[in-house]
């Protein structure tokens, strides 16, 4: 095994030196040798990618379909993506100029974001979120300006973006928005974005709108801010959630065409182009598959509710989930603030795996994050065992 030479340590990016590990997976490398442990931790659906999606995989490797694909996407994938889009959620992305397909959702971010930023600006990103987006934007020498909306009902407030653009001014080049959220389930409302549209219209910058959770709502109708603000909205969702295919990474960008050219060369100097059999997989999900996410959202609904009940009767509290498949519940205030130790404890104690809520940036402090990614009898077992420990 070679060792790095002498002359060659600490010769790399020095960015990466100001960066900490996921707190999300380093947490959950951290608990997961616990024997007997339940795992509430990752957004991994449980449930099976569909027979007619694996199948359709399955024959393009069996029909030789193993040359370089489009740089930007199969053809029948990119026409999937634009009339998806336009069927379900009428938005309008032109397949030839208007969308690039990537490798899932967050090669999708870093093209994105390695595109837009040039060193010292600024992102606007609410928190509590998905703290993958922190490293990306600061690797490529970008700031991360975290503002807390846990006292909004988890939710960017017209008033407060004005605030943080009017203290930062232009150097802000984007603000990020994911809805519904990991970690708390919230939805973003018709109105919510109206209000946000009026501000961001004002200035000079870009919205990313990451909707990889779209497809999988509760009770509400999902509603893109890039309905109201094409020209300024950069578009980021994928296949991995909608059915299940987190292994198959299958990610898209959309937006005006003259983005999609420069971020189509970031992608290109990147990964060439993605594997063909998963975007055939993928074209099929979309094309054929328009049911398979509303069943699996019924799934999901069910695990919801038996474990928003559940931590209710407990003593936690917790914004009802409108999306996605996360709870984010506030720990009891018997225990104290410190949510790191009560997960830990939680871990070795009860033998329930949950991510801390800090993991997830301000505004998580307190909080623990449950998945309802497993399976009903997972979920029910692990409620049995919290009640236990909360005794």
């Amino acid at each position: 095994m070679p060792n790095l030479s002498s002359s060659l340590v600490g010769k790399h990016n020095q960015r990466l030196n100001a960066l900490a590990p996921s707190g999300i997976r380093s947490f959950d490398k951290k608990i997961s040798s616990i024997d007997g442990l339940i795992k509430l931790t990752i957004g991994e659906p449980d449930l099976d990618t569909p027979e007619h999606v694996k199948q359709a995989g399955i024959d393009s490797i069996k029909n030789n379909d193993s040359h370089y694909a489009d740089q930007t996407g199969k053809k029948e994938l990119r026409d999937a993506i634009s009339n998806h889009l336009s069927n379900k959620y009428d938005l309008k992305y032109d397949a030839d100029s208007e969308v690039i397909v990537t490798v899932g959702a967050t090669e999708a971010l870093y093209s994105t974001f390695q595109t837009i930023i040039n060193k010292g600006d600024k992102v606007i990103v609410p928190t509590p979120t998905f703290a993958l987006y922190f490293p990306i934007i600061e690797i490529l020498g970008g700031e991360v300006i975290k503002v807390d909306v846990s006292e909004d009902d988890f939710i960017l407030k017209p008033e407060k973006l004005k605030a943080v653009l009017d203290e930062y001014g232009d150097s802000v080049k984007a603000l990020l928005l994911n809805y519904p959220s990991n970690p708390t389930g919230v939805e973003y409302s018709k109105e919510d974005l109206a209000g946000l549209a009026e501000v961001i219209k004002q200035h000079p910058m870009y919205v990313l709108s990451d909707e990889i959770y779209s497809d999988l709502t509760y009770g509400v109708e999902h509603y893109s801010i890039a309905n109201m603000l094409p020209e300024q909205t950069i578009y980021l969702s994928g296949l991995s959630k909608s059915h299940a295919m987190t292994g198959y990474r299958v990610g898209y960008i959309c937006g005006p065409a003259e983005f999609i050219k420069k971020v189509g060369m970031v992608h290109a100097f990147v990964v060439t182009s993605v594997t063909n059999s998963a975007q055939v997989a993928a074209a099929e999900a979309l094309i054929n598959g328009e049911n398979d996410p509303i069943e699996m959202a019924k799934i999901y609904q069910e695990r919801r509710d038996i474990l928003y009940k559940g931590l209710t009767e407990l003593g936690f509290s917790m914004p009802e989930p409108k999306g996605a498949f996360y709870m984010f519940a506030k720990i009891p205030a018997q225990y104290g603030k410190d949510d790191e130790s009560f997960a830990l404890e939680l871990a070795n104690k009860a033998k329930i795996g949950v991510i801390p809520g800090s993991a997830f940036g301000p505004g998580g402090e307190g909080y623990i994050r449950l998945s309802y990614a497993s399976s009903k009898e997972v979920i029910l077992e692990a409620l049995k065992r919290l009640q236990i420990f909360m005794k």
